[in-house]
């Protein structure tokens, strides 16, 4: 059935024609023509008003309009019928994209907790055995945070902004990171071999060819102090601490220390590692369930609701840790150092998002499938060791025991 439609005369130069047979209204005016052209989409019809001749018209031409729109589309009902197919398919089509995101995402939570529990295990065996064993699994892993860092600061996000340090400086101060957890462990300090990498590193970028820059200069400290100062407080802590704090000891095999005690640095980094642990899973679980006030710009997915509920587990799990492994002894201790730890991990872990929120990445590293690099994964870590050691050091008398 051929219908019509009605088009600008004066946009397409085409004569008028009478449309009184359709309907009983006043005449249109001559701005309007009735085509013979058939209406393939019933979207397509348009009814197209003269703003300056159409003052005249009464309401029944705009009631006879309707009329005529019901007649059209009842005289079409195969173009309803192929709406509703192209409807039905669009919502089959989006259903079948909504399974394959489910089942990726599925996939991505069961590998992240995969490889988070291997990950787990791992760490606390080698926090268990400690010694050498520690400190060669921690500069590991310093050395794999600082190339990620590095790359970091060389990618297009940060680098609009500032002048990188060159490669070859920061694979040199990679592994000037690497080395200063095992010094600390041989020496019992760090404070000269990060002066005297220090020294190196800025004579190296200052004598360099073309414009030193003081970006460079500043990125470069930084990474030292970030990706190798900082983590040399863990051995310090685990190793350091040799005081013992329980009167049991414990049979180790030969190549992991023999005979040892249950001391203060061993139940120190067990109680600030799961307390952190704890902190991280609440304060998720707290803001998928309760968040919606922002925590800050920096990383907008925390929440204040999953904060306060990460804190109240860090701190459970630092007093309940305390009463098992009686350490420290004050329960006003173990709270301060719940809170400690808390606030080590959050600032930690917002310092790592503004790093990654200026490169413009989501993770630092593409490592651990699931988790992302070492950085994502240590960065509630990076500034809770030093904490935790000022702490039991300073304020704590005879550490607490």
């Amino acid at each position: 059935m051929a219908t019509t439609s009605h088009l600008d005369i004066e946009s397409c130069k085409l004569i008028p024609l009478s449309v009184s047979s359709l309907c009983p209204c006043p005449p249109l005016s001559s701005k309007f023509l009735a085509l013979s052209r058939p209406l393939t989409k019933f979207s397509h019809l348009r009814l197209f008003l003269d703003a300056h001749k159409a003052k005249g018209l009464t309401r029944n031409v705009v009631s006879v309009n309707r009329r005529l729109i019901s007649a059209l589309a009842r005289a079409d009902p195969d173009e309803g019928n192929a709406k509703q197919e192209v409807v039905k398919g669009h919502t089959m089509s989006m259903n079948e994209d909504t399974v394959p995101e489910r089942q990726l995402k599925t996939n991505q939570l069961r590998k992240r907790i995969l490889f988070g529990l291997g990950i787990g295990v791992t760490v606390g065996g080698v926090v268990l055995a400690g010694g050498w064993v520690f400190t060669v699994a921690l500069a590991a892993a310093v050395f794999v945070g600082a190339r990620e860092f590095f790359e970091l600061v060389r990618s297009r996000g940060i680098t609009a902004g500032m002048t990188p340090p060159p490669r070859y400086v920061s694979r040199v101060c990679s592994v000037i990171c690497a080395v200063m957890p095992i010094v600390t462990l041989y020496f019992g300090q760090i404070d000269v071999s990060v002066t005297s990498a220090a020294f190196v590193v800025a004579m190296a970028l200052l004598l360099q060819r073309g414009n030193p820059r003081f970006a460079q200069l500043s990125s470069a400290m930084f990474g030292l102090f970030y990706c190798g100062y900082l983590p040399c407080f863990w051995v310090k802590l685990r190793c350091g601490l040799a005081a013992p704090s329980l009167n049991t000891r414990t049979s180790w095999p030969i190549l992991l220390g023999g005979q040892a005690h249950w001391t203060v640095g061993l139940v120190a980094t067990l109680i600030s590692i799961s307390s952190i642990i704890a902190a991280d899973t609440c304060a998720f679980m707290g803001g998928k369930a309760f968040g919606r006030t922002p925590l800050t710009s920096i990383s907008p997915k925390k929440t204040w609701e999953g904060t306060i509920v990460g804190l109240g587990g860090c701190i459970a799990t630092s007093i309940v840790l305390s009463r098992i492994l009686c350490w420290p002894k004050s329960l006003l201790s173990a709270l301060a150092f719940g809170i400690l730890n808390f606030f080590g991990s959050v600032f930690g872990d917002l310092t790592e998002s503004m790093i990654k929120r200026d490169a413009g990445v989501k993770d630092s590293g593409s490592l651990i499938p699931g988790h992302g690099g070492i950085l994502d994964r240590v960065d509630s870590y990076i500034f809770t060791g030093a904490l935790a050691y000022s702490f039991i050091k300073t304020l704590l008398p005879l550490y607490g025991v």
